[in-house]
């Protein structure tokens, strides 16, 4: 297949100037705009230091990039994000759906099982702590089953695959108007390799961020990337691992969270933010998901590679930590 298929450009994909006596509409005030991010609630991560350096959780309506090295937790952190975008607004959640593309092969419905399986728990953990008849009774309606039919799912096996399903992705959008979340797991697997014109794979990553920019922004839908890490050698020889795909892709997402390991703990470093001040927290992957890291551990250089070994059974111990929300706001 040529890959200039996959670009539909067209006429009607470019901008052209109103008409004369056309009335320009869509434009809106700072104030009506700050309202509405105000009023938005972000995707918990079920960390809660993760959600504070984000300001209350992964935005809506912005593109959230995940950088970092084999095994550490982006895509664990994007099925929890899945997972936690189903869960009802009773409970601190947004009550809706998701959409996982997935490049790589690594969206395992085990693992999904498991996750949904443990937020389910939680959430009726939360309810019995409640004398809330509607808590009790959206408690009781919410099941792995739900959470599951509520993540929709497509596999793409090379970069036309995947130029052409974020092209139908406005329409599969106004068919299922409760996605709140676009994962694509990774943004960086199928353009990496293969090209010989690095130009036109400049111009097919520019063209695709801007869809996912446009559907983000109209739609208020969350959209969050993994990338990988490549090295890269800096002044006198010394190499330096850094996200992949180049600089000008560095420009493209609105927020961008590094994932290191640092004295044998998973951390998470908000390096670029419009909104937002740098930061860097501690995170887990449990058999239950993303958990923050205990203080004890985090002060600590036990546990390694172990982290994906934790115990399944660490979880909250307060019910209330994951369902009090934030809401965003200037550092």
């Amino acid at each position: 297949m040529d890959t200039n298929i996959a670009l539909n450009v067209s006429s009607e994909n470019l901008w052209s100037p109103p008409q004369s006596g056309a009335e320009c509409s869509g434009g809106r005030t700072a104030l009506e705009l700050m309202k509405q991010e105000q009023a938005q609630n972000g995707i918990v991560t079920f960390s809660a230091q993760i959600d504070e350096m984000l300001g209350g959780g992964v935005p809506l309506g912005r593109i959230t990039e995940l950088c970092g090295p084999p095994g550490i937790g982006k895509t664990q952190l994007s099925i929890q994000l899945a997972v936690d975008v189903t869960i009802p607004e009773i409970f601190g959640g947004l009550g809706r759906q998701a959409l996982y593309i997935d490049t790589e092969g690594s969206f395992l419905v085990d693992r999904v099982h498991r996750v949904a399986s443990a937020t389910v728990d939680h959430i009726k953990k939360v309810s019995e702590t409640s004398d809330d008849p509607e808590m009790k009774q959206l408690a009781a309606q919410y099941n792995v089953d739900s959470v599951l039919s509520s993540i929709h799912c497509y596999r793409c096996h090379n970069h036309i695959e995947l130029i052409a399903v974020v092209n139908i992705l406005s329409d599969f959008i106004k068919q299922h108007n409760q996605v709140s979340l676009i994962v694509v797991d990774s943004i960086a697997s199928h353009f990496r390799h293969g090209f010989e014109d690095m130009t036109l794979r400049n111009r097919l990553l520019a063209g695709l961020a801007q869809n996912l920019i446009k559907l983000a922004s109209k739609h208020q839908t969350a959209v969050v990337l993994t990338n990988q890490m490549t090295t890269r050698i800096v002044k006198g020889q010394r190499s330096q691992l850094v996200p992949a795909l180049g600089d000008s892709w560095g420009h493209l997402p609105t927020n961008r969270i590094l994932l290191y390991w640092q004295d044998n703990i998973r951390h998470a470093y908000l390096c670029k933010s419009p909104s937002r001040p740098v930061a860097c927290v501690a995170y887990q992957i449990t058999g239950d998901g993303v958990r923050d890291v205990p203080s004890t551990s985090a002060s600590s250089s036990n546990g390694g590679n172990k982290m994906l070994e934790e115990d399944a059974s660490v979880a909250p111990s307060d019910p209330q930590v994951y369902t009090t929300r934030k809401r965003p706001h200037p550092p």
